[in-house]
């Protein structure tokens, strides 16, 4: 089964009809998140929340921290 572009940019142009502009970034991040958390799940990478940057060991809770 081969998809040409053309027939790529209707469905593309269908999307964008159905959902609104104004939805789709958001239905992408949805799917990027989605596809992460899975990945993360088959994977078994550590656990950490969108934007946190990783920056060594969890710090023990009888530590002082600032």
């Amino acid at each position: 089964m081969d998809f040409s572009p053309i027939q790529l940019l209707i469905v593309l142009a269908i999307i964008l009809l159905v959902f609104g502009a104004k939805k789709l970034p958001e239905i992408g991040r949805n799917l990027g998140s989605g596809a992460r958390e899975f990945k993360d799940g088959i994977t078994g990478a550590s656990d950490h929340t969108d934007g946190d940057a990783i920056s060594g060991p969890p710090k023990r809770e009888d530590e002082k921290v600032g």
